[in-house]
């Protein structure tokens, strides 16, 4: 199972580590949900996410504030007793000496944050369902054309990192060449990055490894995209049938979210570049409700009830 580090958490929030004694190391996070504590505090521990990273927000904190020194310790005492990644105060709301003392006692992390609180309940669930997502790599290569994230897969020296560096000089942006790493951070959306180590790098045959970056500036590359569309570049069959119209989409899976796919055949002469961005601007106009297939289909059909009306007029 997946899992992210509460270290990784607090460089990432910019989280301030108010129990710093305390040895956090393997502590880890596997589940992208957090909590807030207040029907907890309150002293409701039933259906209780304790592995999840609890949240104080205004509303839990004047309700702590609000009980006699003996109730507050009670309470505290019950809460932090459960097996807790860590407390998150935000707002700069600083716990009471009590509970840190408690906290340190049953070796629980407190951590603050000066954002409010449905804003860094937002962002953090947001961070780890991308973090904590379900994750396949592929062999392809993933580039940014025009906003639309482009998956070309294909057997090896079929020519996917030559239309990536072609792409990439006309303007387009690279994700990563050779493995892609797939995150379905929802039913809708597949998340595509670069491995660390293969990261902004392409291979060519023959030339050898192409630092992107370097090469063409840091407007070459991205981080992450989404993958919209994959076209799947495939060696020319005279005998096989390929769409020439478009009407009806044909699609790939991964990890269970359907992509829209593209069977492009490869002959000499014909630019993979250019193919690609046409896809792609075909790919946004669909998605804004134009559909030039449907459009050519109507006016064929128009023109055709067109000449039998005419057909029958002239009888």
């Amino acid at each position: 199972m997946a899992s992210v580090s509460l270290k990784t958490i607090i460089e990432r929030m910019k989280l301030e580590n108010l129990t710093p004694e305390l040895d956090i190391k393997k502590i880890r996070i596997s589940q992208p949900d957090i909590n807030r504590p207040a029907l907890q505090l309150a002293g409701y521990f039933e259906h209780f996410e304790a592995t999840r990273l609890q949240v104080i927000g205004f509303v839990e904190y004047t309700y702590m504030e609000s009980f006699s020194d003996d109730e507050r310790e009670k309470m505290y005492r019950e809460f932090l007793s459960f097996d807790i990644p860590g407390v998150v105060f935000c707002r700069e709301l600083a716990p009471d000496p009590l509970f840190i003392k408690i906290a340190m006692e049953e070796k629980v992390p407190v951590l603050m944050t000066k954002k409010s609180t449905s804003s860094f309940m937002a962002e953090i669930i947001r961070w780890l369902n991308v973090k904590l997502a379900p994750c396949i790599s592929i062999h392809g290569v993933l580039v940014d054309v025009y906003g639309v994230g482009v998956l070309i897969t294909g057997e090896s020296g079929i020519g996917k990192s030559e239309t990536a560096i072609e792409l990439i000089k006309r303007g387009h942006r690279l994700v990563s060449d050779d493995v892609v790493e797939l995150r379905r951070v929802s039913e809708e959306t597949l998340i595509g990055t670069a491995p660390d180590i293969t990261k902004h790098f392409i291979e060519m045959r023959g030339v050898g490894i192409i630092d992107v970056k370097s090469l063409y500036g840091a407007s070459s590359v991205r981080e992450t995209q989404t993958i919209d569309l994959v076209i799947k570049l495939e060696d020319w069959d005279k005998d096989k049938e390929y769409d020439r119209l478009g009407l009806e989409e044909e699609y790939t899976e991964y990890l269970g979210n359907k992509v829209v796919c593209h069977r492009i055949p490869i002959r000499p002469g014909r630019n993979l570049a250019v193919i690609c961005e046409s896809a792609a601007v075909n790919h946004r106009q669909k998605a804004m409700g134009y559909n030039a297939a449907q459009e050519l289909y109507n006016r064929v059909q128009n023109s055709l009830a067109k000449r039998r009306g005419e057909d029958d007029d002239d009888e």
